[in-house]
């Protein structure tokens, strides 16, 4: 059984957007540490109902810019087929404005710009969200407007993919910004069905680059057919290993190169290629299944012409 944690952090703020769907704002007693947007920390709390449970701690990416003070805001989705006993979310959606928490005061990861591809990068910075995924490209976008509320965003797209139109968190942000400050910003869902009224794109997010869609995506980004590729823009993906499998599978003959060493090896790419993709997984599911040799295949073969090694 875990040790019990001892909580250092007070719930300061919660919006419900669904039954299942929240934003969370943190404050901890001794304000974390200087991060970078993309980064994470971890939250945690007691099972107090069934103590022999334990504690559980789980990473969170951060929604709030590093420019907007001591609370950090966080996007999570209650898990409803947890593969624990012991789920956070179970714990964390009880929880009311004034209670307390665990929050390690420290940030970490490697999901940001200045990791990837360095600042002053001039080509499209695509992000690819599902669901909860959105939360890193959130702080991201907020922390170039805060900076400078008169940024040009449009070297930025934000695809964010969801169920329902409800799911769709921080789209009306995202809109305006569209307006403001010329962001792109496409938001699709997967069951148009149970969503009549809704109007938009419809789909998985990683639908935008099937052939045809990834045609009219470059149309609304203002490039011909074919001409996104890894030299005008790089590709980043927050979410489940579905979302980030097909986004890989999907762009690798546009030359486009993940950051992730085995599957760089098993696509047989050449060391001095730069990557061009780079994701945050919340799951530890294969991104590409290791027994789909025919998948594997087609894409070394699209990798390498589209990278002029044949």
């Amino acid at each position: 059984m875990a040790k019990p944690l001892e909580y250092n952090a007070t719930l300061v703020g919660r919006e419900d957007l669904t039954s299942a769907l929240a934003i969370f704002k943190i404050k901890s007693d001794d304000p974390v540490s200087s991060f970078i947007p993309g980064q994470y920390v971890t939250l945690g709390m007691n099972n107090e109902e069934k103590p022999e449970l334990g504690s559980v701690r789980r990473p969170m990416s951060i929604v709030s810019a590093p420019e907007e003070g001591d609370v950090l805001e966080f996007y999570i989705r209650y898990v409803n087929w947890p593969e624990s006993d012991n789920p956070l979310t179970h714990l964390i959606w009880k929880a009311k404005e004034g209670d307390r928490m665990f929050m390690r005061a420290k940030a970490v990861g490697r999901f940001t710009i200045p990791e990837a591809i360095g600042d002053g990068d001039p080509r499209l910075k695509i992000f690819v969200a599902a669901g909860t995924g959105m939360a890193p490209f959130v702080s991201m976008i907020r922390s170039e407007m805060l900076r400078n509320p008169d940024v040009d965003l449009s070297s930025y797209c934000v695809l964010h993919g969801a169920s329902y139109p409800a799911d769709l968190g921080y789209r009306e942000e995202m809109e305006a910004l569209c307006k403001s400050n010329g962001l792109h910003y496409f938001a699709s869902i997967s069951r148009p069905q149970s969503a009549p009224e809704w109007e938009g794109d419809k789909g998985r997010v990683e639908d935008y680059f099937l052939p045809d869609r990834f045609i009219e995506l470059e149309s609304r980004l203002g490039f011909g057919p074919g001409e996104l590729t890894s030299e005008r823009g790089v590709i980043f993906i927050c979410g489940l290993q579905g979302t980030i499998g097909e986004t890989i599978a999907r762009t690798v003959s546009r030359g486009f190169v993940g950051d992730n060493r085995k599957l760089r090896r098993d696509l047989e790419v050449p060391d001095d290629v730069p990557a061009s993709l780079f994701y945050e997984q919340y799951d530890n599911t294969p991104v590409i299944d290791p027994d789909d040799t025919e998948l594997r295949d087609r894409m070394k073969a699209e990798m390498r012409q589209a990278l002029g090694l044949t």
